[in-house]
């Protein structure tokens, strides 16, 4: 069976941090690349950042210097250190595996979705 299970969500007053964290069963994170994605009420999924197999990282330009995705193979987890975050970055956010070693950013290149984590910003 593929998990992967999201943590570290909550509430933080704006240009406070949070970090992220997901993690993935054996099978789910194998050779593959991980993403986060957001979604914020009446709005679309949206792509924040994806980390590669090899480690290649690749930002959504709304976070691009403020969030920092990485992962731990060893661990099957991936991390999202947000950091400077802004009420605007009020979602939830999700981690998924991508079905490619490679840095993809839509979602349907993605197969395994975790249940999401909620992070609020208050101003």
């Amino acid at each position: 069976q593929v998990h992967v299970v999201e943590s570290g969500g909550g509430l933080v007053q704006a240009g406070g941090s949070l970090r992220l964290s997901c993690a993935a069963s054996a099978r789910a994170f194998s050779r593959n690349a991980m993403g986060w994605f957001r979604q914020a009420p009446g709005k679309e999924r949206e792509f924040v950042a994806v980390i590669s197999w090899s480690g290649s990282t690749y930002y959504a330009d709304s976070v691009k210097g403020r969030f920092t995705i990485s992962r731990d193979n060893a661990k099957n987890t991936v991390y999202l250190q947000m950091n400077s975050l802004k009420p605007e970055d009020t979602a939830a956010y999700y981690c998924a595996r991508a079905g490619t070693s490679a840095a993809v950013v839509t979602p349907g290149s993605y197969d395994y979705w975790g249940q999401g984590t909620q992070v609020t910003v208050s101003s």
